[in-house]
């Protein structure tokens, strides 16, 4: 395993998606993340700012081109999320903003986290890149990133591949989901 106590750069993630064939899936854990770069957004969005669907220009970042990109590349990427109910404020602005994922061409499921007590999970959340390579999400108690872990064992790429495939087949798709 190699430990970064740094989030990656935002090259380094083109780099790792651009690598990708088949799929990169993501599983999200945390009822509140304190992410530098969504600073701006939230502060918008708890003061009432929404994207408007019919206004791309004003909300497509880079993230979501290379989303694009990759998914335009026949790679499937899907991102589960379980989320404590009733929702905090943080999950209700991901929420919200989902949208941009799927037009994007992602994928996206939520999961009560009440419906997955019987679930054998990691850790943290993380990436499983064509169910070989995993990137470990560290954070801080205050959902602040601390760093990333990354391995190609492929028993701990069996583990998340198992637990994100339960956790999808369990999961409500965005469209049908309705935080409460």
């Amino acid at each position: 395993m190699h430990w970064s106590d740094q989030p990656p750069p935002f090259e380094h993630w083109t780099e790792m998606l651009g690598s990708c064939r088949r799929s990169a899936v993501h599983l999200e854990m945390r009822d509140a993340y304190a992410v530098t770069d969504e600073d701006v957004l939230l502060q918008a969005w708890k003061a009432g700012h929404r994207e408007d669907p019919d206004d791309r220009d004003s909300w497509w970042r880079p993230w979501l081109s290379l989303v694009e990109e990759t998914t335009g590349r026949g790679v499937q990427m899907r991102r589960a999320r379980i989320v404590s109910e009733p929702v905090t404020e943080y999950i209700k602005f991901e929420y919200d903003g989902t949208f941009t994922n799927i037009i994007a061409g992602e994928q996206v499921r939520w999961l009560p986290r009440r419906d997955a007590s019987s679930l054998a999970l990691p850790g943290n959340d993380f990436w499983l890149l064509d169910d070989e390579r995993v990137i470990f999400n560290h954070f801080a108690g205050n959902g602040a990133e601390t760093g990333h872990e990354w391995t190609d064992d492929p028993e701990v790429a069996r583990l998340c591949e198992t637990a994100f495939d339960t956790v999808w087949q369990r999961a409500t798709p965005h469209e049908d989901y309705h935080p409460r």
